[in-house]
């Protein structure tokens, strides 16, 4: 009797989520790393979520009832989970190799490739979801899909002054008026009159961590005679001067500033063909696309030429660019473009925890036949041309419980 895919151990289900579960998130995924876990009951999620927390029990004479309250500024949230996943076809050859007998080093070989390839399926969930998070804190806002292709967005709905954009003469990289140290402390304040938590956390990127480190305001305050011993700039192991955030932390009173330079790839198939000198690229699903720069692959001849990307039509599916010198292929030629989950002109600012409790949380929905909750794999025997399908998803939302605990800065254009 034949045996199916199913015999082969490193195919199993069972062997297959504990590799994923075994391959923790990574610790560059900083937003999901702060931030805990829950589940819900179904794919509709709801959350409370509130301004302010500065209550105080009233006074009551002896004998006589309580007085009753409420929370103000409560606000009540509902809306359909996000839903992400990808899979792999793992043909008749290579499985063969996994099974083959007699030979140590091939098999050894084949499974160190399943064990890479899931690691890659694993942390482009885990960084969706980070995305997610990012979006969430940093813009105020989320975009997906929903079943039929429908784009759906939530709109955490950050007070106005936790949003801030700098005008041009406040710049950090170059305005006449700038004035880094105040525009941080106008954060802590905000944060702390509105919700009273105390910023603890400050997001940029190394890009943004030269700016400051490059401000005469900032340099002048760190000097020895200003603040004790410490140096902004010292060197590494390697012997390599680098700016140190612990300092600025100490003149900021944020105990963690983080310098967060992940990034992701954001890739998506042309669904029309580009002539040479075309403007416009259509694709599946252009919501994570921006204005900037990208790069379009030809896969057959494998070349790629850099464009700008000018606008983007999440409801169009398409990008407009720069004119193409070459002609890219429907269904086959992409379209990629690397993006910070940390823009270079913006940080973020938050008090990542409010009374004791974390101001932000993963929402976990069920899926699938059996209610998987959180990253699961499976797979699937395909019978001609025999191979197998690998597949891992997630699905849930990230809620946000103090609205007013995070400030985001844009200081630059």
């Amino acid at each position: 009797m034949p045996r199916g895919a199913s015999d082969i151990p490193d195919l199993r289900l069972s062997r297959i989520n504990k590799l994923i579960q075994k391959f923790m998130t990574p610790p560059s995924m900083l937003f999901s790393n702060l931030f805990g876990t829950d589940n819900a009951d179904s794919d509709t999620i709801k959350w409370e979520s509130q301004i302010g927390n500065r209550g105080v029990t009233p006074m009551k004479a002896p004998g006589s009832p309580s007085q009753v309250t409420a929370p103000v500024g409560v606000s009540q949230n509902e809306a359909v989970a996000a839903f992400w996943g990808e899979k792999e076809y793992h043909d008749e050859e290579f499985l063969n190799n996994l099974r083959e007998e007699g030979t140590a080093s091939t098999y050894l070989s084949a499974k160190r490739r399943i064990a890479r390839e899931f690691r890659s399926m694993r942390n482009r969930c885990d960084r969706r979801l980070e995305l997610l998070f990012a979006q969430m804190l940093i813009n105020g806002e989320i975009t997906y899909s929903d079943k039929g292709g429908v784009k759906l967005s939530i709109d955490y709905a950050i007070p106005s002054e936790n949003q801030v954009t700098l005008g041009a003469n406040y710049y950090w990289t170059n305005g006449t008026q700038r004035n880094i140290v105040g525009d941080i402390m106008d954060a802590k304040i905000v944060v702390s009159d509105s919700c009273t938590g105390i910023i603890d956390h400050m997001v940029i990127n190394s890009n943004t961590l030269k700016v400051m480190a490059m401000d005469s305001s900032i340099q002048t305050l760190l000097s020895k005679s200003n603040f004790g011993n410490g140096d902004l700039f010292g060197k590494s192991a390697g012997g390599i001067i680098g700016v140190r955030p612990r300092v600025l932390g100490e003149l900021l009173g944020i105990p963690n500033i983080v310098v967060y330079d992940e990034k992701y790839v954001i890739e998506q198939t042309l669904t029309a063909a580009v002539a040479a000198g075309g403007t416009t690229v259509y694709v599946g699903n252009a919501a994570d696309f921006t204005t900037g720069t990208a790069v379009l692959h030809d896969i057959s001849a494998g070349t790629s030429e850099s464009v700008t990307v000018s606008a983007v039509s999440t409801e169009a599916g398409t990008l407009t660019i720069g004119a193409t010198t070459a002609a890219f292929r429907a269904g086959e030629d992409k379209i990629t473009q690397t993006l910070p989950f940390m823009p270079n002109n913006k940080t973020l600012l938050m008090a990542s925890t409010v009374e004791g409790s974390k101001i932000a949380e993963f929402i976990q929905a069920p899926y699938g036949l059996n209610r998987a909750y959180g990253l699961f794999a499976d797979t699937k025997e395909n019978w001609d041309p025999d191979g197998i399908w690998l597949r891992v998803q997630n699905k849930g939302l990230p809620v946000l419980y103090h609205r007013d605990a995070i400030y985001s800065l844009t200081f630059a254009a």
